[in-house]
């Protein structure tokens, strides 16, 4: 097939592309909790009938977050025309809440020059739509191509993607032998390819202490007091212990280069959830959750255990410290080889099409490759797609139209390499 005639298509669907991005910021796909993921699915689903496609649509029940109020809707979109490898597009179609600062309407899809307002624009549903003017663009120009063509779009991914990829990769579809080769149109800038990701632990830690009057503190023990001290530490020998960790891997931007830690919230004593003046207790509770970035170098165990020492060590040196250390989420680092074949054929596109070689990255944070990989066992698998990276979850956040056409050419040209190379067999 000539690529020429393909570029061409895809640039003529340029207000398509538009007119599909808005309609999609127009469905607050908020989350939490998870609204109008059905709203966003059904969409999906007139249009992919449309186009040809048989279509599933898969409620991930049981999975955190799924009620009948705000159920947890996936959709798999398939072709197929004789026997080769099968390609897979995976957008997923929740954004983060709107917060605060925006000046543009945060789900109406405004336009100005080249930009496209909105929440989840960047975040990944300009991505979404690039992919899926893509392989439109491509089965009008190859009518007879040999393979499989796949396009989903996943529910959670913004809180770990469980009710999403987790669980489609759990029953086979998104999973070896099942697909070849995944793509995941991130925002990570059109001219980089993303490999992977660092690792991610979520714990809880929780310092006790005993209740009494405010009054006379002395006759309690404050666990905000003994959390502040856990936070000392951390300050004087955790933090930095971890920015001398250096990491091999391309990760961006260069300060998540070393290991990091967050502290996501703090909670104790009295509660907020009222109106009116507090009641004077001393806290015999309070609760932080740390969120640790780590490095492919360091191993999860030892992760864990020098968050373990500092507490335990706290435990012999402090009277009255008592805690409790719970894991609630972990995932290992995930980085595919710059040889595999979803890479070289995304590589080879961006070179024609942009004219450079692309940057490897990878990205700081977790997103729905770790399931792909550690689930579904498929390791072609990356994140390429349109949108500035730092403009994900931020307000005003928008998707540039000239870099979702771009990356709608790349994808469209890397499907074909994919779906004609000559060895078929899963990477």
């Amino acid at each position: 097939m000539n690529n020429q005639t393909l570029i061409k298509t895809i640039k003529d669907k340029e207000d398509e592309l538009i007119s599909l991005t808005q309609d999609l910021i127009r469905i607050p796909t908020v989350n939490p909790p998870g609204e109008f993921y059905s709203d966003c699915v059904e969409y999906l689903n007139k249009r992919f009938k449309l186009k040809g496609f048989e279509t599933q649509i898969i409620r991930a029940k049981g999975t955190p977050g799924d009620t009948d109020q705000y159920p947890r809707q996936n959709i798999i979109a398939h072709i197929s025309n004789g026997t080769g490898p099968c390609v897979h597009f995976n957008s997923h179609i929740d954004v983060v809440a709107v917060g605060s600062g925006w000046t543009q309407p945060p789900f109406e899809g405004k336009i100005i020059g080249d930009r496209i307002y909105g929440r989840g624009s960047c975040d990944m549903k300009g991505g979404l739509a690039a992919s899926i003017i893509a392989v439109e663009a491509y089965l009008e120009v190859n009518p007879n191509f040999v393979g499989s063509i796949e396009i989903s779009g996943t529910a959670d991914e913004e809180t770990g993607g469980y009710g999403g990829v987790g669980y489609l990769a759990e029953k086979g579809l998104l999973a070896k032998p099942r697909i070849d080769h995944v793509i995941i149109p991130e925002p990570l800038n059109k001219d980089r390819i993303c490999l992977g990701h660092r690792g991610v632990w979520w714990a809880e830690i929780e310092t006790l202490g005993k209740i009494a009057h405010g009054s006379m503190p002395f006759d309690g023990d404050s666990a905000i007091r003994h959390m502040q001290a856990v936070l000392e530490r951390f300050e004087k020998d955790l933090y930095p212990l971890l920015k001398n960790k250096k990491t091999d891997m391309p990760v961006v931007p260069d300060g998540a280069k070393e290991s990091t830690m967050n502290i996501n919230s703090i909670h104790g004593g009295e509660t907020e959830e009222f109106e009116g003046l507090p009641s004077p207790l001393v806290a015999d509770s309070c609760r932080i959750i740390i969120d640790r970035r780590f490095l492919i170098e360091e191993k999860l165990e030892e992760v864990k255990d020098e968050v373990a020492q500092i507490l335990e060590k706290l435990s012999d040196d402090r009277e009255g410290f008592l805690f409790k250390l719970k894991d609630l989420f972990e995932v290992i680092p995930s980085m595919t080889s710059e040889s595999a074949p979803v890479v070289r054929a995304v590589e080879h596109a961006i070179t024609s099409i942009l004219g450079k070689e692309p940057e490897m990255v990878v990205s700081p944070g977790t997103y729905d490759q770790k399931h792909i990989d550690r689930i579904g066992k498929l390791e072609d698998c990356i994140a390429y797609g349109p949108g500035i990276l730092t403009l994900a979850h931020q307000a005003d956040e928008y998707v540039n139209i000239s870099d979702m056409v771009d990356s709608a050419c790349i994808m469209g040209c890397a499907l074909d390499e994919l779906l004609h190379r000559k060895n078929h067999e899963p990477a």
